[in-house]
């Protein structure tokens, strides 16, 4: 399985990272794409550099470069994930304004109709994102915002990433066992329900 992972300038860095450290220990091929602003933030938000991240990845390009497999809809994969996706990346692949190798990527992902999720992480919306996500979905992609689920009983930040990021990869087909999926209110014990 091949799977191409951008990680672009909004705020949420640390869902990229997580998701290419648990595919770093998988037989997923991953490609990555991280554009300046996501190495700005990287470095302000978390203790990781990006050199580190890139090491994660099988494969990583220069977001400028369009020579590379990514940016052809004859490079075959599995899916792609911006994560997380800011709000610029999201209007650019809307509009098809393949101004970087992150935005052409997704273009041909949509085009070639291969999975394409957006972890879009920008609060609160206006009416503009909100038609501009619209017409996304009625292309094909798959909005994802990290909104975090409580019915795991996260007890920490990681506890919500994981949950967020496990999501994400089911949502590319890739099996995981980072957070417990839903199994309805049998499934969780008095103690976890604070009963």
């Amino acid at each position: 399985m091949k799977i191409v992972v951008s990680l672009t300038g909004a705020s949420g860095q640390i869902y990229g990272i997580r998701l290419l450290e648990y595919l770093s220990n998988s037989d997923v091929e991953t490609h990555l794409i991280i554009t300046p602003s996501a190495r700005e933030n990287i470095e302000i938000e978390t203790d990781c550099s990006p050199d580190y991240v890139e090491g994660l990845a099988d494969f990583c390009y220069d977001h400028m470069d369009f020579t590379a497999p990514v940016a052809s809809g004859s490079f075959k994969h599995d899916g792609m994930v911006v994560i997380p996706c800011s709000i610029k990346t999201m209007s650019a692949i809307a509009n098809s304004l393949n101004f970087n190798l992150v935005v052409r990527a997704a273009d041909v992902a949509l085009k070639e109709r291969r999975k394409l999720v957006l972890v879009v992480r920008e609060t609160p919306l206006h009416s503009g994102h909100l038609r501009t996500l619209a017409s996304l979905s009625e292309l094909g992609a798959v909005i994802f915002p990290p909104v975090p689920a409580f019915y795991t009983k996260p007890r920490s930040v990681e506890d919500i990433v994981n949950t967020t990021v496990g999501r994400v990869l089911d949502m590319l087909g890739i099996e995981n066992d980072l957070y417990r999926p839903w199994m309805g209110r049998e499934s969780i014990s008095e103690s976890e329900l604070n009963l």
